[in-house]
């Protein structure tokens, strides 16, 4: 085979440091849409975004010539840097030292897209920390409490 071809879809999740309450609706279209031109830059693309104040949830199509780490490391540097332009009150933004990343079937594409947009919704009810630790069971990633959260 000459070419070099993939469908890698990858749910990438990530909350704010110490899960402080903003990303904010007057910022909140700007965040994804940047992040988009991140992941455009590294190959990939941002096929559907969700947030609410505390975390972010990203349905990307992962571009075969980059790791998952290098990916998600320029995407919270990147957007880390360009939220903090957007006024005083960003100054000391940042995101959690960690990450979650779970692949996707392109079959269960439309379902995680909804679940995205409902973000607000399922927030009501559920904390940032037990939706985490749900999609952690999820995928069967064993994990110690005491270094998912910062």
């Amino acid at each position: 085979m000459a070419q070099s071809l993939a469908c890698l879809l990858a749910h990438v999740v990530f909350s704010t440091k110490h899960r402080q309450p903003i990303i904010t609706d007057d910022v909140r279209d700007e965040l994804h849409a940047y992040i988009g031109g991140i992941l455009r830059n590294l190959k990939g693309t941002l096929l559907h975004a969700g947030s609410v104040e505390d975390h972010i949830h990203l349905l990307v199509a992962h571009p075969r010539t980059s790791s998952p780490a290098q990916l998600v490391e320029e995407v919270k540097t990147g957007s880390s840097a360009w939220i903090k332009t957007n006024g005083q009150r960003f100054s000391a933004f940042h995101w959690q030292s960690g990450y979650g990343i779970f692949s996707i079937s392109p079959s269960h594409r439309p379902a995680l897209e909804q679940y995205l947009d409902n973000q607000r919704a399922h927030h009501q009810k559920v904390t940032f920390q037990d939706e985490f630790r749900r999609l952690l069971r999820k995928y069967e990633i064993e994990f110690d409490e005491r270094y998912v959260w910062d």
